[in-house]
């Protein structure tokens, strides 16, 4: 059976994980005149350069109005503490730039579990649901894959951990399911713990 208890190479991913869900999508694509339902940063790398550096201001704006206002995930800190205390490296791997990142670190008060270099923005690596910031983190830590854990709320986490070869935890309460690239599935990072010391 497949344990958590030996990983000792975390990463997660930030809104929606670490945080509660606080950004509108449907909003954001509005706002920045991009289809609904299509990868948003996908969108934006495939246009003109002058176009693209429009849109990335435009979505930095809408970020940073998102990341001011985040607030813990429930048990977050209480999670955070337990890998600490079992001497696990914790990283982040987020879609936000770094310095977003950051500041919803700060904004809910985990900002002591995180070294800078390892919380990657999508202008430090290839965006997810690729895996190469998950490699980057291992690679920082000497770790192999075998020692890694990917946790995230959406589809481009499970896809990104499973191509990093880590194991992947799923973590959402609402009702979405991707079973094929999800090794173990949580309603909140309580759940998470729990499952942990099983």
């Amino acid at each position: 059976m497949i344990s958590l208890q030996q990983k000792r190479a975390w990463v997660f991913d930030l809104d929606g994980t670490l945080t509660r869900p606080v950004h509108d999508f449907t909003y954001i694509r509005r706002s920045l005149g991009i289809p609904q339902d299509t990868d948003i940063l996908n969108y934006i790398s495939q246009q003109p350069c002058e176009i693209q550096c429009t849109l990335n201001a435009h979505l930095d704006e809408l970020e940073t109005h998102y990341a001011a206002q985040a607030q813990p995930a429930e048990c977050v800190i209480e999670c955070l503490n337990y890998l600490k205390a079992q001497q696990c490296r914790l990283g982040i791997l987020t879609r936000n730039t770094k310095e977003l990142a950051m500041l919803s670190i700060n904004a809910i008060g985990a900002e002591a579990f995180f070294q800078a270099e390892d919380v990657l923005g999508r202008e430090d690596t290839k965006p997810k649901p690729a895996p190469d910031g998950i490699n980057m983190l291992l690679n920082q830590w000497n770790e192999k894959s075998e020692a890694g854990v990917m946790v995230g709320d959406f589809l481009f986490d499970l896809l990104s951990g499973r191509a990093a070869g880590v194991l992947t935890v799923h973590i959402d309460e609402r009702d979405r399911h991707w079973p094929e690239v999800t090794d173990f599935r949580v309603k909140d990072l309580r759940d998470l713990i729990s499952l942990f010391k099983s």
